[in-house]
């Protein structure tokens, strides 16, 4: 194995790769991130070995095993090398028909291409799929190129290259200025200037200081930083290890939450081979800086992703927040100069260290530069991945890339940031997406989750479902998080249930401004944001809950009821509502229909999704509770600040 000391060194063995990789004219690429890997690929993956090992073609066709492509909609992906085919749900029964077609020959497989809804046609390549088109891949772009645990791969690709041109032609403070001026911010949430931030540490009196990647990513829905560190490891390790040099920090560590055994596995093997290749350790290219990596498995608490709360993590304590007397910069882990950052933050480094501040400002906004990662999900045709330049509006994001809602549904609103984000409604869809401009109307980036959500969502419901989720992840250390959060949570529920009063439209109000002023750490202060988004925008919602015991979007089962449209019922009925119901609730009457007995029905809904397309006879009605039911007296709790 080569050791690499020098610049040098490092450019003969990128060329000794590059030159490898060309002996062999066709490579087959199998995304194997968990997304995929859960639609099969890694049997995928082996049965293109087999075929390749049973055909003798081992030295005409090489195989690459990458991360996340990004579609996580269409997995498995396949991508044939240097046609650029790219194959959509691809299944093991369909190899034998692309080693024939297209890696031996010059076809395609009409049936496992991109089909454009609009045109009708089906496109051959990745950079014709709309999901793809409009999009700026720059941090993801290298995990369709890369096996990510191919340490001469990511050399293959210009890596590493940037390590070498810090250490050999920068100083410290040269870097650093670099940084500054490419203005990257924190890809975390917060978006603080990360020159700012290691320019701090290294000032700061102290050592030994330590450099720490963030890879405690708990948001619902949001994956972006697991699928950098599954698909492409050696650009995080290498950001880290410029940021180290840049700061003096002589150790590192990678946080990464227990649920991701594949990033923190992929991350371990990219340690052990920058390693023994020479880029971590003592005298690294020969410069004389020193500087090692291990790996932090974190217990998965969602507020652990809390700076101060991972820095205990780390030290063996308990994982919640400390208060903060002084920056993680100045006093951090064991007392001494610590500078976090986030697993994309780091992965810009070397892209900005290797064609310059210029390049990095060239993308973005005024105050927002470079491109964000974004995790789209939820209620929206294309969800996956997707990489687009700072300042691209919602719009663009959600209809141009996503492809707009399934099934011909309204779009109601985008939830952005996670579960301390809000929710924004389509009048905002104009927005340019950045730190700046999120924060103004009430939300926030966050680490770059967004969810879709139609007409059928309820805001009430969302609202519960998320102030649910912080309740039970709050660390309980200060009464106005933990405190605030289970009485957020009781309104919430009482108004869902149909039993919300008058003044808890208010009381939810003041309660989130309250924990906004008083709680100790970022969750607390941000957990209210659902509720305020949602009541900002959405406040007709809460109100026909309360007053007229109805929910809009017909989703909170307590202000439901299902009901069978008789002159909708096909005739004579075909009785799949009466199957798909698990308690009998459905039942036949002397005149042949079906009808729902609702002191039996359980409300799972079962019945309304059975009910073929073309009659949609069962419908959701509101529930005729008698009014006695409904309290009417106000009941109002004074907060004193």
């Amino acid at each position: 194995m080569p050791s690499v000391r020098t610049a040098a060194d490092l450019a003969d063995l990128r060329t000794e790769t590059l030159a490898a990789q060309k002996a062999k004219p066709v490579w087959i690429t199998v995304c194997t991130g968990t997304g995929c890997c859960a639609y099969g690929a890694e049997g995928l993956a082996d049965g293109f070995e087999s075929e390749i090992d049973k055909r003798g073609l081992g030295r005409q066709v090489g195989l690459r095993r990458t991360g996340c492509h990004g579609f996580c909609e269409r997995g498995p992906l396949v991508v044939i090398e240097p046609k650029g085919i790219c194959y959509l749900h691809a299944q093991a029964k369909d190899i034998p028909t692309i080693m024939d077609k297209t890696v031996l020959g010059d076809e395609v497989v009409t049936r496992l291409l991109y089909l454009d809804e609009e045109t009708g046609k089906r496109v051959r390549t990745a950079a014709e799929i709309p999901f793809y088109k409009h999009q700026k891949r720059i941090l993801l772009e290298n995990n369709v190129l890369i096996e990510a645990t191919s340490i001469l791969d990511y050399i293959g690709v210009g890596g590493y290259s940037a390590l070498a041109k810090a250490l050999n032609q920068m100083t410290p403070d040269a870097v650093i200025q670099e940084v500054k001026r490419a203005n990257l911010r924190g890809r975390g949430g917060a978006g603080f200037s990360a020159g700012v931030k290691w320019e701090t540490t290294r000032n700061a009196s102290g050592a030994p200081k330590y450099a720490i990647v963030n890879g405690d990513e708990g948001d619902p829905g949001a994956y972006m930083d697991r699928s950098l560190l599954e698909g492409n490891p050696h650009s995080v390790l290498e950001g880290l290890i410029i940021g180290a040099y840049a700061m003096g920090a002589t150790e590192g560590f990678i946080y990464v939450r227990q649920e991701y055994p594949l990033a923190r596995k992929h991350a371990q093997m990219a340690i052990d081979r920058a390693r023994e290749y020479g880029f971590l350790g003592a005298n690294i290219l020969g410069s004389g800086f020193d500087f090692d990596v291990t790996i932090h498995r974190g217990a998965g608490a969602f507020v652990s992703g809390e700076s101060s709360a991972l820095v205990n993590a780390i030290e063996g304590h308990v994982g919640e927040p400390r208060p903060k007397y002084t920056h993680l910069s100045e006093k951090g882990l064991w007392g001494k100069p610590t500078c976090l950052n986030n697993v994309e933050t780091w992965a810009n480094v070397p892209f900005i260290v290797n064609r310059g501040a210029d390049w990095f400002r060239s993308m973005g906004t005024a105050n927002s530069k470079g491109t964000k990662i974004f995790s789209l999900v939820g209620k929206v045709k294309n969800s996956g991945l997707v990489e687009v330049p700072m300042g691209i509006t919602l719009r663009d994001i959600i209809f141009k890339i996503g492809g707009g809602l399934p099934a011909g549904k309204k779009f109601k609103g985008v939830q952005t940031g996670g579960p301390s984000g809000g929710v924004l409604p389509e009048a905002l869809l104009d927005l340019p997406v950045d730190f700046d401009e999120l924060d103004k109307v009430g939300s926030m980036m966050g680490s770059g989750g967004m969810i879709v959500m139609d007409e059928d969502t309820c805001m009430v419901d969302m609202a519960r479902y998320y102030v649910n989720f912080l309740a039970h992840e709050s660390c309980g250390k200060c009464v106005p998080c933990r405190e605030g959060l289970r009485q957020m949570l009781t309104i919430l529920d009482r108004i869902a249930g149909g039993q919300g009063r008058e003044g808890d439209i208010e009381l939810l109000e003041e309660l989130s401004e309250f924990m906004e002023m008083a709680s100790l750490c970022a969750l607390g202060k941000s957990a209210p944001n659902p509720v305020r988004s949602s009541i900002r925008y959405f406040r007709h919602e809460y109100e026909a809950h309360i007053r007229e015991k109805r929910c809009p979007a017909g989703a909170c089962s307590a202000l439901i009821q299902y009901e069978i449209d008789q002159t909708k019922c096909s005739h004579p009925p075909c009785g799949a509502c009466a199957r798909a119901c698990a308690v009998e609730a459905i039942q036949k009457i002397d005149t042949g229909a079906y009808w729902v007995l609702q002191e039996k029905c359980i409300k799972c809904g079962s019945c309304y999704t059975a009910c073929p397309d073309k009659f949609h006879a069962v419908r959701k009605a509101p529930v005729a509770w008698p009014a006695w039911q409904f309290p009417s007296t106000p009941v109002r709790t004074e907060i004193t600040v």
